[in-house]
């Protein structure tokens, strides 16, 4: 699906012709959730509406659609697709602006046209045999980063090295590290701790175990979680609040394959396969000293990254079918499965989602507590989710919110650093095809590359 397309590079020596890499990437139709469709970006232009004139161009059967609704093109320019309107009846937005002139398209923005949503999504979407056995139940979705993260996952879980698993706090790494222990086939049970949630004294004995009379209160002998877990798997939770004293036994018991008991002098020999997981950045903390190397390294054997859910937009309404599905079967209640109106359904989708999967389990709990369900409409939302990125969101140190901006104002999410990395180096470190790629003032692309400490991929004569 990958185009190259030529695209012009000015230097000093004049303008020459070079290859360059058009984002793979599709729109997907969320909402209204009866025209679902994805229609891949493969052509230099793509127009979009309720009856285009070329039978190739998707049709989208919707009462609020125009005849000739949008158009999204490439932009050799910018290094991006651009979506304008085409003089639409009842209008488009991008990521909550009008898309009166062209707008760029980030991965995971969100288009509007009329009560159409759809959402941009790039990267290449992966098919079922290329992550056999994975289950589609326990780990769903459709965005890009998801495919990828279960075709990882197939390949980490028949390998009994660790498995790292980075993410942010409620992406679902815990039912990730579930999933890889089933699939291992590992004859042992799947044993669960997290080292964040014990007092620094403790955890060496829930790691290890002890023996009788090891320490005060140590009446009895207790085994530990490694022998607990002994032939099957030991998911370390919280893995970067691991005590660093606590560290290198760790990384032995890992490597030989021996712990040795609080207050015995014996060690013990155990079969135990390591899923660890974190919410921090384990390569930094190794940097400043926080971590141990060698233990990081032995770890990320398998090192997968668990998508946020602003990165996998385009599944937000089937992980709410799927959460409010469980907290029905949980009470017996009779509660209607969330709808929600255009206006209700975009803000969802433009919310920053700090909390991930729990944030969505709190909305459903609060709509469904308040036996709220069927059609909800934009007033009906808890207060909560009318707070905006700019409010709710850490932002890159130096960075401060445009004029205008504020509660209720919508802008362009904020890229990870890996986000903005691709991008300036896809574009050759021009600042001002960035800004135009993210829809922002060149200042704060600026600011964004201060903050990420990526000045080395800037253009040297691109400004200061």
């Amino acid at each position: 699906m990958t185009t190259s397309i030529g695209e012009r590079t000015h230097t000093r020596h004049g303008t020459r012709r070079v290859d360059a890499k058009r984002t793979e990437a599709r729109l997907r139709v969320v909402y209204p959730f009866d025209l679902k469709a994805t229609y891949a970006l493969t052509g230099d232009r793509l127009v979009i509406g309720r009856r285009p004139d070329e039978p190739s161009q998707p049709r989208l059967s919707h009462p609020t659609v125009s005849r000739h609704h949008l158009v999204i093109e490439w932009d050799d320019r910018a290094g991006a697709h651009v979506g304008t309107d085409m003089g639409s009846r009842n209008g488009t937005w991008i990521d909550g602006s009008p898309a009166h002139g062209p707008r760029p398209l980030a991965a995971n923005s969100v288009v509007r046209a009329g009560d159409v949503l759809l959402v941009y999504e790039t990267g290449r979407g992966l098919a079922d045999n290329e992550a056999p056995g994975v289950s589609l139940e326990a780990i769903p979705g459709e965005a890009p980063p998801v495919c990828l993260l279960r075709a990882a996952m197939a390949r980490a879980a028949r390998d009994p090295s660790p498995v790292l698993l980075i993410g942010e706090t409620g992406t679902g790494k815990e039912l990730i590290g579930s999933e890889i222990h089933r699939l291992s086939r590992r004859d042992g049970d799947l044993v669960t701790l997290n080292c964040a949630a014990l007092s620094p004294h403790l955890v060496e004995s829930q790691l290890f175990g002890h023996v009788r009379g090891a320490f005060t209160g140590a009446g009895e002998t207790a085994p530990g979680v490694f022998r607990a877990a002994n032939g099957g798997t030991l998911f370390l939770d919280e893995i970067g609040e691991l005590p660093a004293a606590l560290q290198p036994k760790l990384l032995r018991a890992i490597q030989e394959g021996e712990i040795q008991p609080v207050g015995s002098p014996k060690t013990v020999r155990v079969d135990v396969r390591v899923i660890a997981a974190t919410n921090r950045d384990l390569a930094a903390d190794v940097e400043r000293g926080g971590f141990r190397r060698d233990l990081y390294a032995r770890l990320a054997l398998w090192e997968l990254r668990v998508p946020a859910l602003r990165e996998r937009r385009g599944d937000l309404f089937d992980w709410i079918r799927r959460l409010h599905e469980k907290w029905i079967d949980r009470r017996s209640s009779s509660v209607e499965t969330p709808a929600f109106e255009a206006d209700a359904a975009e803000a969802l989708l433009l919310h920053n989602w700090p909390e991930n999967l729990r944030g969505i389990d709190r909305l459903v709990h609060e709509l469904a507590g308040a036996g709220i369900g069927g059609s909800i409409a934009l007033s009906q939302l808890p207060a909560w989710l009318s707070v905006r990125e700019d409010a709710t969101a850490p932002r890159p140190r130096g960075e401060v919110p445009a004029p205008g901006s504020g509660p209720g104002t919508i802008r362009p999410p904020t890229p990870t650093r890996e986000e903005l990395e691709s991008v300036l180096t896809r574009l050759g470190g021009s600042v001002r095809a960035t800004a135009k790629h993210f829809g922002r003032d060149r200042r704060q692309i600026y600011r964004w590359i201060e903050a990420f400490d990526l000045g080395h991929l800037r253009q040297k004569n691109d400004g200061p």
